[in-house]
């Protein structure tokens, strides 16, 4: 084998160039070399001679080997021909592992006419020998590397070859890996923040623009390891658009009406804040704000002050109405508790999705580094 110029995943096709060497003897064409004045090889034009029809069983095309070869000749009878041959052969692809995937491409060797009862197909060099000749006159820098060469029979052998990931790497992989880093960095813009939700339909509109525009690069059949990457990410950036429109609609519901927290909801921030101590026991019917005294989260923002200030009970006596002053601020009280909680929840979100998404991305380096090296 001499290149490997091209791998068609789609009509699952491999081109290659091989140079068939045929040798055989022919006891119709023998002389005495003293009796021919020392001649002891002669050359002879190919077509004049017989030649053993031998094919690739695994070819999709016409042969188109140039005409007027020669053959060498001997004078015992052995003939040596040599063959070039642009051989495209079905080869049945395992694209799963797109782009570091390898290839077993078989090559049978039979003959039309001629049955083992005839005609005896047999290896002249070891096949470990045809690899490393294989090896060193492949001299093109293309997609496509030749591993090894193995013989499974006598008239079969399977051509092992491996992809270059270098270019899908830099043209795919390292562009999304980027767009979604800086999609897992957006979540450091504050949630109350009017322009966070307007980043993030920028960077998926970006992406869905970056997997059209590569479309071309991936396989046309099949779902490959990477496609479900694409998918993967595209998720995740389609969730954290959701959650950031969730929260800003929960942190608009909060500073205008803040509804009641539900008691499994108020005992998970609770665990959250500290998982050692015991959840909370559910509060009573009639306290619908979940608690008297405001919980903070440690490694939590300080909830932003959503609800204006109260007045203060001495300027509350002086206005001659102490118990509605005294009721009105346990009212304001209440609602700032259920305001600090729902914005400590709206956090509590985001540092869930933030380290979902960094630990997306170092499942996703670690397969790369994987794959590559075996």
């Amino acid at each position: 084998m001499s290149a490997i110029v091209e791998v068609d995943a789609q009509l699952q096709l491999m081109t290659s160039f091989l140079w068939l060497n045929l040798i055989w003897y022919n006891p119709f064409i023998r002389w005495n070399p003293e009796e021919c004045g020392g001649i002891r090889k002669i050359s002879i034009a190919a077509e004049n001679l017989w030649l053993p029809d031998i094919f690739i069983e695994e070819f999709m095309d016409v042969d188109q080997t140039a005409t007027g070869l020669m053959a060498y000749i001997n004078s015992e009878g052995l003939i040596k021909y040599d063959k070039p041959m642009r051989v495209v052969s079905i080869c049945n692809l395992d694209i799963f592992y797109f782009p570091f995937d390898e290839q077993n491409c078989t090559l049978t060797f039979s003959s039309f006419i001629y049955t083992v009862e005839n005609m005896v197909l047999g290896m002249e060099k070891k096949v470990q020998e045809i690899s490393d000749t294989s090896r060193n006159l492949i001299r093109s820098k293309g997609e496509w590397v030749l591993l090894n060469i193995h013989q499974r029979m006598v008239k079969m052998t399977r051509v092992a070859i491996r992809r270059r990931p270098r270019l899908y790497v830099i043209n795919l992989l390292v562009p999304s890996g980027f767009l979604v880093a800086i999609d897992a960095l957006s979540f450091y813009l504050p949630a109350e923040s009017e322009n966070r939700a307007p980043f993030k339909m920028t960077l998926l509109l970006g992406y869905n623009v970056f997997l059209l525009m590569m479309n071309d690069l991936l396989p046309a059949t099949g779902t490959p390891l990477i496609s479900v990457y694409f998918a993967l990410c595209l998720s995740l950036m389609v969730v954290s658009l959701l959650e950031t429109i969730f929260i800003t609609y929960l942190l608009h519901l909060a500073t205008t009406q803040p509804p009641p927290m539900p008691w499994w909801l108020h005992s998970l921030l609770l665990y959250w804040a500290n998982p050692r101590t015991c959840c909370p026991t559910a509060p009573q019917k009639g306290n619908k704000t979940l608690g008297s005294t405001p919980t903070h989260l440690p490694g939590v923002k300080e909830p932003v002050e959503l609800v204006g200030k109260v007045s203060g009970p001495r300027e509350a006596e002086l206005n001659g109405c102490p118990e509605s002053t005294r009721a009105q601020q346990e009212d304001e009280a209440q609602r700032q508790h259920l305001v600090d909680l729902w914005v400590q929840f709206s956090h509590m979100m985001d540092t869930l999705l933030f380290r979902l998404y960094l630990l997306f991305m170092a499942i996703s380096i670690t397969t790369v580094i994987v794959l590559w090296n075996t």
